[in-house]
């Protein structure tokens, strides 16, 4: 019988029937100029298609004065809402918000009081897995990727629901609170039992606590002591609040209307968003960031020599330093040019994480790359808008920072995420239409059909 290594193993025989792919697979890239095909579903100035229309959130980049579009400072609303104003409002109040935009973002409006303990209410009853789904699903079959183990214990799930089939608004609504809740548990679980299993390390199973946040979940069932700061709660807070919604445009939320216009169950619509927000161009560049400043860390003598730090900056854009990929990773956005309001956000509350930390020294190593990588990328590539430092930018310095194992980088983001993806469901159900089918032109010409012996 094979074993998993002679399945893994990659033989003569596809090295050559892959070169046979890649042969027969190239279009010339002239073409898609020819036939104006916008790829990635953008256009040169990085403007998307136009596919569908939505009341969940809005991506601001730019203002139209006197006719004339002209970039500025961009914005992100919620229903509506301006999110830097959602974060003021909690902050103020001093509670946490993640639980606030999940009802805002499902619901339609911010919750009154009652409508609050009701989503937390809810929230804290969902947040308990299936009876022996810890032992049987994550348990026994640890996964040294937890968007993989969070991607299979969802489709998992299906099998313990009764009424998985159903797309009927309650039960989908039902369903979709159900993983919102659970999302935290499953990642969280899943890297205990990597660590144990694969790392050797003791395993440790906090269940959550109804009384807690999402955030505050998190850190409990992750470190063993269960012990956590409230400055390191609200700052993992306000990453979900950021990260839990970016329009119907991005790949993941997009991939979940495209799947759900076919009529499929909320786990396997679900299930393909996690697997786009798994691809590293999409929820993965926070670990590149970390990593980046890492290395720059190790190369770079005086955090405050701006030439050294800019000489750096210009040996990543030449693909000399780091991982030679010629980018500076947390700058630069499909959308927003002049500056990305949730980094904006981000900010001012990551140098006081910084300064609790003892990591003065290396936030103003952030904040000089900050500064310096728009004018360095500027001069040495040809851009055809502004750039920016975005939100993965701070993300993963806040997640190093609060000891966060990279593994569960990606992972808090589906944790954020999946309240904008359950919000997308609804909607798309709610405003049935036609399966989601762009076209593509085919630009082979046609060949006639040989017979075996004549080929």
């Amino acid at each position: 019988m094979p074993t998993n290594e002679d399945f893994s193993k990659i033989t003569p025989e596809l090295i050559e029937l892959s070169k046979l792919c890649e042969k027969n697979g190239k279009i010339n890239k002239e073409l898609y100029s020819k036939y104006d095909v916008k790829r990635g579903l953008r256009d040169i100035n990085g403007k998307g298609v136009l596919a569908g229309l939505t009341e969940i959130s809005e991506i601001c980049s730019n203002v139209t004065v006197n006719g004339e579009t002209r970039p500025c400072d961009g914005k992100l609303y919620y229903r509506g809402v301006d999110v830097e104003d959602i974060v003021k409002g909690f902050i103020h109040d001093d509670r946490f918000g993640f639980e606030e935009v999940v009802y805002l973002l499902m619901f339609g409006t911010l919750p009154n009081k009652e409508q609050f303990e009701q989503i937390n209410r809810l929230l804290a009853y969902y947040r308990n897995l299936p009876h022996y789904f810890t032992r049987d699903v994550i348990l026994k079959a640890p996964s040294s990727d937890m968007m993989n183990a969070l991607a299979r214990s969802v489709l998992t799930l299906y099998s313990y629901d009764p009424k998985a089939d159903d797309t009927s608004l309650p039960n989908v609504l039902r369903q979709c609170l159900q993983l919102i809740a659970t999302f935290p548990v499953i990642s969280v679980y899943s890297y205990q039992a990597y660590s144990h299993y694969r790392r050797n390390q003791s395993l440790i199973i906090h269940p959550p606590r109804p009384e807690l946040s999402t955030a505050e979940n998190i850190l409990h069932m992750l470190r063993h002591d269960s012990k956590y700061t409230r400055l390191e709660a609200k700052l993992l807070d306000m990453s979900l609040v950021l990260h839990a919604e970016h329009g119907g445009g991005n790949n993941s939320t997009f991939t979940t209307h495209v799947v759900t216009s076919s009529g499929t169950d909320t786990y396997s619509a679900i299930a393909a968003a996690l697997g786009s927000l798994k691809g590293p161009k999409h929820g993965g560049a926070n670990i590149k960031v970390v990593k980046m400043f890492e290395d720059m860390e190790k190369n770079i003598s005086d955090y405050n020599d701006e030439d050294e730090v800019r000489s750096y900056l210009t040996k990543l854009l030449h693909g000399e330093a780091f991982d030679k990929s010629g980018l500076i990773y947390g700058m630069g956005h499909a959308v927003y040019s002049i500056s990305d309001p949730r980094a904006r956000v981000f900010k001012g509350f990551v140098e006081k994480l910084s300064e609790e930390k003892g990591k003065l020294d290396e936030f103003k190593l952030y904040s000089t790359v900050e500064k310096l990588a728009p004018e360095v990328i500027a001069k040495e590539r040809r851009i055809y808008k502004g750039v920016s430092a975005n939100v993965d930018f701070y993300s993963g310095f806040v997640y190093s920072m609060l000891d966060l194992p990279p593994k569960l980088f990606t992972p808090i983001f589906a944790i954020a995420r999946i309240a904008g993806w359950s919000a997308h469901r609804m909607e798309e159900l709610v405003n049935p239409s036609k399966i989601i089918r762009p076209a593509y032109k085919n630009i082979h010409d046609r060949v006639e059909y040989k017979d075996i012996a004549h080929r």
